[in-house]
């Protein structure tokens, strides 16, 4: 059911993302959702700027129930509550955003999709959907917006004779390397065009997928092109399934890794967020196993709950892990001055206080223990050179340099 409201606007509440039905009593509040499996969220806010929110109709949702222990189909024909994933086209005129945040390490961005199917409940970048008219819960892990025209766009865009080359950084906002990237195969049309130019790349991504394309990557790192980040945020396998539900397995990630060292590709691993109170005590276990791997450098970003994240992670937490909510809550507002979220530039990043210092202080060990404590190589610009087409490009080969000894 779509209800219309317009709140007073002297109401703080009229700008929040959920907001409660006009006719509801003063004690009124969302009822506690069920996990649905294969998704981090379960709830679907209204997004901070929409003029329409939905109120869920419970007695549909109880005669569901009671039709499911009666062995029935309910209203639904029998096909329970799971949504499935919808594809939308995204027909953009670019595909290179900028950004200019000082605490993100790339200054333009490539993103093939919109969303992301992994479903990773704390991902900072749910309410970037808000924008487009979605819900920053299951709407972004189930409607994702796809770039046909990414690869060309690319193309199009590298060939202007102003363009300038910067590193550009993949899977900035959503991962490339979501599930259905193996059948539209989007991510592979960009490196491929991003390696005919030795254009300069780095990646991050928590999908295995990325070794099938260690064939261009390999290319890219020979033109010293490329480095590639490993997500690895937790090692067991439990946590990793309801907190990343279709993000690949964490013993998947460290073979990636694997690949990726033995074909010459400089990789390292992210541990990108550690939880507070729920995954700190993991961080030298994960480094040493990604050391062994192969991994080359390795860097850490704690836990942050941007817009709409600051109310579906404690609600993942209610669902899953009850007897550690109050626990890891009370660590997040530790780090972040009492609040569940600071926007404040690379404050966001690290948190501040000393429960912040004795994780990175952990992290800084494990890293020197596990030889991970140094940085990959910059990816250069130095052998760039523009799309060819045609037969002209039969004249020029523009051989790479020998290796350096």
């Amino acid at each position: 059911m779509r209800v219309k409201s317009r709140p007073p606007s002297s109401s703080p509440a009229s700008s929040r993302r959920n907001v409660t039905p006009v006719d509801a009593p003063p004690s009124w509040r969302a009822p506690a959702q069920e996990s649905l499996r294969g998704r981090g969220a379960a709830e679907n806010p209204t997004g901070r700027f929409e003029r329409l929110y939905h109120v869920e109709d419970l007695e549909a949702r109880e005669r569901e129930r009671l039709a499911g222990e009666a062995g029935e189909e309910g209203d639904d024909g029998g096909r329970g509550r799971l949504p499935r994933t919808q594809y939308l086209r995204d027909a953009t005129r670019s595909v290179l955003v900028r950004n200019n945040s000082p605490d993100v390490g790339f200054d333009v961005g490539l993103n093939p999709y919109r969303g992301c199917e992994h479903g990773c409940v704390y991902c900072y970048a749910r309410p970037s959907h808000e924008f487009l008219g979605m819900s920053p819960g299951l709407d972004f892990e189930t409607r994702i917006l796809v770039k046909e025209d990414a690869p060309a766009l690319l193309e199009r865009e590298l060939s202007k004779p102003r363009y300038r080359p910067e590193v550009i950084g993949m899977s900035g906002v959503t991962d490339c390397y979501q599930p259905v990237e193996r059948v539209l195969r989007l991510t592979r049309g960009c490196l491929e065009v991003l390696a005919e130019c030795r254009h300069p790349v780095g990646m991050i991504t928590k999908n295995a997928l990325v070794t099938r394309d260690v064939d261009l990557l390999a290319e890219l790192a020979r033109a010293e092109a490329t480095t590639v980040h490993i997500s690895v945020t937790t090692l067991d396998a439990a946590l990793h399934r309801v907190m990343e539900p279709r993000a690949s397995h964490p013993a998947q990630r460290l073979r990636a890794i694997e690949t990726l060292s033995r074909a010459g590709v400089p990789v390292a691993v992210l541990i990108g967020p550690v939880v507070p109170g729920l995954t700190d005590h993991e961080i030298p276990a994960i480094l040493e196993a990604a050391a062994d791997a192969g991994a080359r450098s390795a860097s850490h970003i704690l836990l942050r709950l941007p817009g709409a994240v600051e109310s579906l992670f404690p609600a993942w937490l209610e669902r899953h892990f009850p007897e550690k909510r109050a626990k890891v809550l009370s660590r997040v507002r530790e780090i972040r001055s009492g609040e569940l979220n600071d926007p404040r530039f690379d404050s966001r990043m690290r948190g501040e206080g000393a429960y912040a210092e004795q994780i990175h202080a952990m992290f800084e060990l494990a890293a020197r223990k596990s030889g991970l404590d140094g940085e990959l190589p910059e990816p250069t610009t130095r052998h760039f050179r523009r799309p060819r087409r045609g037969q002209f490009e039969l004249f020029d080969s523009d051989p790479l340099p020998p290796p350096s000894p």
